[in-house]
């Protein structure tokens, strides 16, 4: 592992995706300001042209190029993050003069910085058809391209703040890194509404998340006043040798922070509305990017810092996270069977998947905290494949939403019968939409079910854990014998079950009924929408088919953390 100083050439070398991004904010800030303007010397008539401000310049004002530039930025950073993972790329520590462990770059943290650019990056290419361009002179139209760049900006930060969470060695950097992120996409919700309402989710999403922060923020002064400092490596120390309970309740305040952002039960309650409200493209980003940020926060602090070798006071921890799964992964898939509004129903999905993953959290509580006698590397195997899952999920989610975002474009996808008669009207759009629906209730041989079997798996390794030795010499076990987070598999098993009838419902709207008069004529081109959705659909299929590749990358990520 290589050390820099953070204010460093070699820092610089080793954080080019966020510097790239840093620059692409300053960029798209100055360019569409570009103009013929003029700065006159004090008590001189002398006027020196410094290109900013007056009349602007055709070429640069023009609305598409905001869009055109931020997706490049995020192509490079994603195609840079890439290429340094698939390659045997050396782990770089960057510190503070004091010595302070401020940001790591390994695979690990590349990983999801290659998940939030790829996602971001996507959402960015269907934003160049879903936000609207006029070619017209009046106040609105003229409003709507000159919001193109704040919309963009707001994007390009989005990365630049999820990055910082990736990277993070510090409690306070992933704070500043999360907030960064997340005021962004407080904006970007109400930014460009599909309804009325649009206005009351954006509202409704930033008090609720506020209030969630500041719950996290005063959680983290009490996890500073306990241990005396933020590092993630002091923490795990100071965690290792015993908390008290300010530091649990501390802990359990900043695990609010992160529930809400991984639309866990009960700070899930703004999440369906701010679906329902933005731009799919912004929805697509909350569904995969944000709630992958939220589940990078739970695991650095459950995995890496909260879970403890010791068993003193695990009981406790262990029990409220597996109420917490149960709840979460019954309560989304119940509640999306009650509403007919496509975009509350996939929200509804997301936070059923929040519940999935938080049971294999769980089962890797189980076993650091010695409740379960299984071999290590199993551990490492079910965190493996809680990131394998939020990286396909990228695919076949966001790909939903882009189909969605289609209809929007033709005049609103809010209600099931919006999606109707669309296997007459796009059959392979509707195709696709379908294989996206069954790949979200885990049906092989897609990258959903792919996903969910490696997390089931895992869970009903980790219960059996010494059990093993008996199982292969042929003695019989009952249920009993095996640890309760057994039950977590079947609870998965059963949800899955339940998800298909509202799955399947689209589907049999899509295909059986007949469409609404107003929706007879054919739906608009949005070459840059399609592109990615068929993207994304190569994607569920072949993760789902051939996703050996993928699988080793999340299970080589893990090895960068120490279980």
């Amino acid at each position: 592992m290589k050390t820099f100083d953070i204010f460093t050439t070699d820092a610089l070398s080793a954080l080019v995706p966020e510097f790239l991004l840093l620059c692409g904010i300053l960029v798209l800030i100055l360019i569409p300001n570009l103009g013929k303007g003029t700065f006159r010397i004090p008590l001189t008539q002398i006027r020196i042209p410094w290109l900013l401000g007056g009349q602007r310049f055709a070429l640069t004002s023009h609305p598409r190029i905001p869009g055109i530039l931020a997706t490049l930025i995020l192509g490079v950073a994603f195609v840079f993050s890439l290429l340094s993972q698939a390659g045997d790329a050396d782990v770089v520590a960057l510190k503070s003069k004091g010595g302070l462990n401020l940001l790591l770059v390994d695979g690990f943290s590349r990983l999801f910085e290659i998940l939030f650019f790829g996602a971001i990056l996507a959402a960015s290419i269907a934003s160049l058809d879903r936000l609207p361009v006029g070619k017209g002179s009046d106040s609105e139209t003229l409003y709507n391209n000159r919001r193109q760049v704040d919309f963009y900006i707001l994007l390009l930060t989005t990365a630049l703040g999820m990055s910082l969470v990736a990277l993070a060695q510090d409690l306070f950097i992933l704070f500043i890194g999360l907030e960064l992120a997340s005021l962004s996409i407080y904006v970007l919700v109400a930014f460009h509404k599909e309804t009325k309402a649009g206005t009351e989710a954006g509202v409704k999403y930033f008090i609720v998340g506020s209030v969630c922060s500041g719950v996290g923020l005063y959680g983290l002064s009490l996890v500073y006043l306990w241990a005396g400092s933020l590092q993630f490596d002091v923490l795990t120390v100071a965690w290792d040798n015993g908390a008290s309970t300010l530091a649990i309740l501390g802990m359990g305040m900043i695990l609010v922070g992160f529930g809400f952002k991984v639309s866990a039960v009960p700070f899930h309650f703004a999440a369906p509305d701010a679906y329902a409200g933005a731009s799919s493209p912004v929805s697509a980003i909350l569904a995969t990017a944000s709630k992958a940020m939220g589940m990078l926060g739970l695991i650095r602090l459950l995995v890496v810092i909260a879970i403890p070798d010791n068993t003193d006071g695990s009981a406790l921890w262990l029990v409220t996270l597996g109420v917490l799964s149960a709840i979460t992964m019954t309560w989304g898939n119940l509640a999306a069977l009650g509403t007919d509004n496509p975009k509350r129903m996939l929200a509804y999905s997301s936070v059923a998947h929040a519940g999935y993953m938080l049971a294999a959290l769980t089962a890797i509580g189980a076993w650091k905290w010695g409740h379960v006698n299984a071999p290590s590397d199993l551990a490492g195997a079910i965190l493996g494949a809680v990131l394998f899952h939020l990286v396909v999920l990228v695919a076949f989610k966001m790909g939903a939403f882009f189909v969605l975002a289609v209809l929007e474009m033709e005049g609103g996808a809010s209600h099931l019968s919006n999606l109707a008669g669309l296997g007459k009207r796009e059959p392979l759009l509707a195709a696709a939409m379908f294989i996206f629906m069954l790949s979200l209730a885990g049906v092989p041989p897609l990258a959903g079910f792919l996903s969910k079997f490696l997390v089931v798996a895992g869970i009903v390794k980790m219960a059996i854990g010494d059990l093993s030795v008996t199982v292969a010499q042929g003695e019989i076990i009952g249920l009993m014998d095996l640890h309760w987070i057994w039950w977590f598999a079947l609870l998965i098993f059963i949800n899955s079950a339940i998800s298909l009838f509202y799955y399947l419902r689209i589907g049999v709207v899509m295909f059986f009924e007949i469409p609404e008069k107003e929706r007879q004529k054919p739906l608009p081109r949005a070459p840059f929408l399609r592109l990615v959705i068929w993207s994304c659909l190569v994607g569920t299929i072949l993760f789902g088919i051939g996703g050996d590749a993928l699988i080793r990358l999340c299970f080589n990520a893990v090895e960068n953390l120490s279980l």
